[in-house]
């Protein structure tokens, strides 16, 4: 982003008071896995001189430094706010935040339990291809892929098309809720490949409370949360944060449908 090294105004003083705008990743700004458009960036650019901006994903920050920054520019200097893992890592204007951790919250034996179920589980998944990891594991979460994340782009389009019609990801989901009803997680889809998870409580709208605390910092009250996402279905992993009481939901199914939403809603 060109303007990455331009002065916006404080939050404070953007023109469009009290009100940001929160995006979803991958298939909202970006395709699947892969990076923003020039032309992206420069929206989001005019948007940050008009409102607060920030991101919310699943993924963790070095992946969202792939898609959303440069070698060059630091993600975390694009967005006012940018939460990784649903907020559990998290900056507000390029300075980190209080983050939290999954495997201390959950235990490492119950970890271990349910590691090893999901990997005899996959071992008898037929599905086209499969790849390598299975289970990637982050800060506030792990993330499950029938088919590895390392699969490329192709393939991740290929299997996305396979488990819509043979429901791999959502049966997978099922038996680890069967498996471990005690555990207080939640299974959560997303992207083309994988599902998320993690502390039930800790989905997207785990971020709101960063948001919250604004008010204690710089005295900004976000009473206006524009939430754009492409999961917003029951299941997918943009649905709590959808439905929130305290955000105005926008269901999008593509970078080029954000970006339509976008210049209507704020004149750009």
């Amino acid at each position: 982003m060109a303007q990455a090294s331009s002065v916006y105004p404080p939050l404070e003083d953007r023109p469009i008071k009290e009100t940001i705008c929160l995006f979803d990743v991958d298939e909202t700004l970006t395709p699947a896995r892969r990076a923003a458009s020039p032309q992206m960036l420069q929206l989001l650019s005019a948007l940050r001189h008009k409102c607060a901006i920030g991101y919310v994903g699943g993924s963790d920050l070095i992946k969202q430094q792939e898609q959303l920054g440069t070698p060059a520019i630091n993600v975390t200097t694009l967005f006012d706010f940018c939460f990784a893992e649903n907020g559990l890592t998290a900056f507000r204007l390029g300075q980190p935040l209080a983050s939290a951790s999954f495997i201390g919250w959950l235990g490492e034996d119950k970890y271990k339990h349910m590691v090893n179920f999901c990997l005899r589980y996959i071992s008898e998944i037929d599905c086209p291809v499969k790849r390598g990891t299975f289970i990637e594991f982050r800060n506030g979460m792990i993330n499950i892929s029938p088919i590895g994340r390392n699969a490329t782009v192709q393939e991740r389009h290929e299997f996305n098309k396979f488990d819509e019609e043979h429901k791999i990801r959502e049966k997978f989901v099922a038996a680890l809720k069967e498996k471990f009803p005690d555990f207080g997680l939640t299974f959560s889809i997303g992207g083309q490949i994988s599902f998320d998870v993690f502390p039930t409580g800790w989905d997207k709208t785990y971020c709101l409370q960063h948001l919250e605390h604004e008010k204690e910092i710089s005295g900004v009250d976000y009473k206006t949360i524009h939430f754009f996402g492409d999961k917003t279905h029951k299941g997918g992993n943009d649905y709590e944060i959808y439905e929130d009481s305290r955000t105005i939901g926008h269901a999008v199914d593509s970078p080029e449908e954000t970006m339509k939403v976008v210049k209507e809603l704020f004149a750009l």
